[in-house]
């Protein structure tokens, strides 16, 4: 494993795509939390995929695949897609998600038919032009990860400058505007960052891909926390653990696409985090069912002194079949008295009786503040 490990930072190319990987993670996570706590985690899917026809125009017009005008024309595209959803939905009844899948389909349509075309121009350079779908990080050079590092560091920059206004901008714009701020103009800044990351994400993990990449991480970074601060935090760390793994995983098994294996472990860790956060699935619904039985009990046990005050003896014994009667259709008694019984509250007497303890008497006392002066 160490010596692995020790082979993978050496080697050129790998340490190369270690670098392009983790600078993409950290302007991912950070960029991609905006999106989802503003509730537009689908913007980032039609940007990422609307980013398609201005790759392969841009191509179209330069003639060859290099990196700037690529870049230029993804940008373009991507912000041309978002231009449009707002024109339709504010001069239309058409909803936002509705424009927003339309805009999705009809660019990364055109794209796909624009590609088509390109790849069948008879010239060598159109080589490799439809690796921008599922990215191809083998293909990364130090240049590349140098123009990575550099538009993450502005695009992280703009984060930092406009931190207070991005925050308002996510939870109360309407108050943004009254304190002076151009919420309008705060929403064209972030549009643009996430076009940035969009655009340096292309070469590593392709157009199809990158809108997990923007959202996989803030997904999973919401689950453990409830900061906006840790959240970016954490979330470009799984973003850069994701990455990071990915190519692990791509230099040390065959046959396995780098872009890939990034979302498939960026995608794993959001699933877990759903799951098993202090938030997750499977602990609301452990906590869910403690408290149902804690509601159980302590109808059993005011059952039994409600019955028990009848007979002017907070002890008395009374049946279980009793205890059962206007108890909700499969609630089971047995199960509540045994863990009572476990409990120290109640005891059995005789065949199919039950009565409080001392214990449960006291405990009878603390659920009702009428039974506490008595």
């Amino acid at each position: 494993m160490l010596e692995f490990v020790v082979e993978l930072f050496s080697d050129y190319t790998a340490r190369t795509i270690l670098l392009g990987a983790a600078s993409l993670g950290v302007v991912s996570g950070v960029v991609g939390s905006y999106a989802v706590l503003r509730k537009q985690s689908l913007v980032g899917d039609v940007m990422s995929h609307a980013a398609l026809p201005g790759i392969v125009l841009a191509f179209i017009i330069v003639g060859v695949k290099e990196q700037l005008p690529i870049f230029i024309g993804a940008a373009l595209s991507a912000i041309l897609a978002v231009f449009l959803i707002n024109l339709v939905t504010e001069n239309s009844r058409v909803k936002t998600d509705s424009a927003m899948g339309m805009a999705l389909s009809v660019f990364f349509g055109l794209g796909l038919v624009l590609l088509t075309y390109a790849q069948r121009i008879p010239d060598a350079n159109q080589a490799g032009l439809d690796k921008f779908l599922f990215g191809q990080a083998e293909a990364l050079v130090e240049k590349d990860v140098l123009v990575i590092g550099l538009t993450g560091f502005f695009a992280l920059l703009v984060v930092g400058l406009f931190w207070k206004e991005f925050k308002l901008l996510c939870f109360d714009p309407d108050f943004g505007g009254t304190m002076g701020f151009s919420m309008k103009s705060m929403d064209m800044l972030v549009t643009a960052v996430i076009v940035s990351a969009i655009v340096i994400g292309l070469q590593t993990v392709g157009v199809v891909l990158m809108s997990s990449m923007l959202i996989a991480p803030a997904v999973a970074a919401r689950q453990w926390t409830g900061s906006m601060g840790l959240m970016i935090v954490l979330a470009a760390f799984i973003a850069v653990i994701s990455g990071v793994t990915g190519v692990a995983l791509s230099a040390g098994l065959e046959n396995v696409p780098t872009g890939p294996a990034v979302i498939v472990c960026v995608s794993v860790i959001a699933f877990f985090s759903i799951l098993f956060s202090p938030n997750g699935f499977f602990i609301l619904k452990f906590k869910d069912a403690k408290s149902r039985r804690e509601i159980k009990k302590d109808y059993v046990l005011k059952t039994l002194h409600d019955l028990a005050l009848e007979h002017d003896d907070p002890s008395y014994a009374h049946s279980e079949r009793l205890l059962a009667l206007g108890s909700e259709k499969g609630f089971n008694v047995k199960k509540s008295l045994w863990e009572l019984q476990t409990a120290g509250h109640v005891e059995s007497v005789g065949e199919d009786n039950w009565r409080l303890t001392q214990s449960g008497i006291r405990e009878v006392r603390k659920l009702s503040p009428l039974e506490r002066n008595r």
